[in-house]
């Protein structure tokens, strides 16, 4: 099921350019996701937003963004640019804005990374969505914050 949400605004941008409102309002949408749907107790502000660029789907009326993932840069987790923080909030689920989501941030890896990998910590129960976007489990699952996670990799782009 697709559902189109009216005038969603895409923004990609350094940690930099995030005003204080986008920030609180990403890390709010963040929180609910990780720490209160998954009842998972970690710091989620983790040093890393600061080295990476960001990616979140706004829509008028909703106070935290839709969809949201963050690109760290090469270097700084893994040797490859790594998309983490992927979450799609409970309005648009099952819409396939997450697909949407994780189909940009790939291509935006691909444009500010180009001819590099991309690596991933997937939740082991999202393997089947991320390998339909190419990425390869790489190792054998591990726990991670209390939950399976799979370390995945995906080629570069021609």
């Amino acid at each position: 099921m697709t559902v189109i949400f009216p005038s969603l605004t895409w923004r990609w941008c350094r940690f930099d350019e995030l005003d204080v409102f986008e920030l609180d309002a990403i890390y709010r949408a963040r929180q609910q996701v990780f720490a209160i749907e998954q009842a998972c107790a970690y710091l989620d502000a983790d040093g890393f937003d600061a080295a990476s660029w960001h990616l979140a789907a706004w829509s008028p009326g909703q106070q935290v963004p839709l969809a949201y993932a963050r690109v760290v840069h090469p270097g700084q987790k893994y040797a490859e640019p790594s998309i983490g923080r992927v979450i799609t909030v409970r309005p648009a689920r099952g819409t396939g804005l997450g697909r949407e989501l994780v189909r940009r941030a790939i291509a935006r890896c691909s444009e500010v990374f180009p001819g590099l990998g991309i690596r991933i910590s997937a939740q082991t129960r999202l393997e089947p969505f991320y390998a339909e976007a190419g990425f390869v489990a790489v190792g054998p699952p591990y726990v991670e914050d209390g939950i399976l996670h799979t370390e995945m990799l995906r080629a570069p782009l021609p």
